[in-house]
């Protein structure tokens, strides 16, 4: 048996692509659109996993867009995406300026929670263990669910 990819279907393709890629800082590696089944398969990876995605067609998360309208729930029974990142308090500054809400902030330099435009929670780990703890994080209260 072997792991492939994470699949998260997205309501709007360019609003989810903003956040993936131009806030998390996740890279597309390839695309497909199916006019008969209409809808788009966009895979992402990682920047450190970004070649070896491309060389084995092994993304990280498939966002799979469908061309006609359709309502999504979230299930409680699906917990969240995990990305371990360089600069935690760089990465949910970024975020908040950008109109992300940071659900559950790095008070601890070690970890933080926010969500995707179509509700996916997602967790953001700090690499290399935790950042001194530090404000405006450290005295942000949590917002929402995660």
């Amino acid at each position: 048996m072997e792991y492939v990819h994470s699949m998260v279907r997205v309501k709007d393709l360019d609003e989810s692509l903003h956040f993936y890629c131009d806030l998390l800082g996740l890279s597309e590696v390839h695309r497909t659109d199916n006019e008969k089944g209409r809808f788009t398969l966009v895979f992402l990876a990682a920047s450190d996993q970004l070649e070896e995605a491309k060389a084995t067609k092994k993304p990280t998360i498939e966002l799979t867009y469908n061309w006609d309208a359709e309502e999504y729930s979230v299930g409680r029974s699906f917990g969240h995406l995990a990305f371990r990142v360089d600069d935690i308090y760089e990465i949910c500054q970024r975020l908040k300026d950008n109109g992300v809400i940071i659900n559950r902030p790095p008070r601890c330099g070690h970890m933080a929670f926010v969500k995707s435009p179509d509700g996916i929670s997602i967790e953001l780990i700090q690499k290399s263990g935790s950042l001194e703890p530090a404000e405006p994080w450290l005295s942000m209260p949590n917002t929402g669910s995660w």
